[in-house]
């Protein structure tokens, strides 16, 4: 089971870190989507970069201390569930323009579930 704990553990980890980092930095479409369209501040948008990219540390050093791995995965779950409210308000389940990149919070969050269970049975 560690092996498969481990293993989305660096998925996941490597995911939050990509999507983290130019929220973080204020850098790239993403964030300036997210200022226009989902109507979020600068800070908010680099406080959830912060979160995300802390999510993917603590993914890694879960590896070896799996109590901070499952809260981490915990975590980045809650933070994909909170994506998941704010495109529902923007209204982007029903435009089929925008549903694609709207399913990546739903994804995560499972893969975050996932990845937390798995953790917790490998210890």
């Amino acid at each position: 089971m560690y092996i498969t704990a481990a293993v989305l553990s660096v998925l996941l980890a490597l995911v939050a870190l990509a999507a983290g980092t130019p929220k973080a930095m204020l850098k790239g479409d993403v964030s300036a989507g997210l200022q226009s369209h989902m109507g979020l501040s600068a800070g908010l948008v680099r406080f959830i970069g912060l979160a995300e990219a802390a999510a993917a540390v603590g993914l890694v050093v879960g590896l070896f201390w799996q109590p901070l791995g499952i809260a981490a995965a915990v975590g980045f779950g809650i933070t994909m569930i909170g994506a998941v409210g704010f495109h529902t308000k923007a209204g982007d389940y029903a435009d089929p323009a925008t549903r694609g990149n709207a399913m990546a919070p739903i994804i995560l969050a499972l893969v975050s579930a996932a990845t937390a269970v798995t953790l917790v049975l490998a210890m």
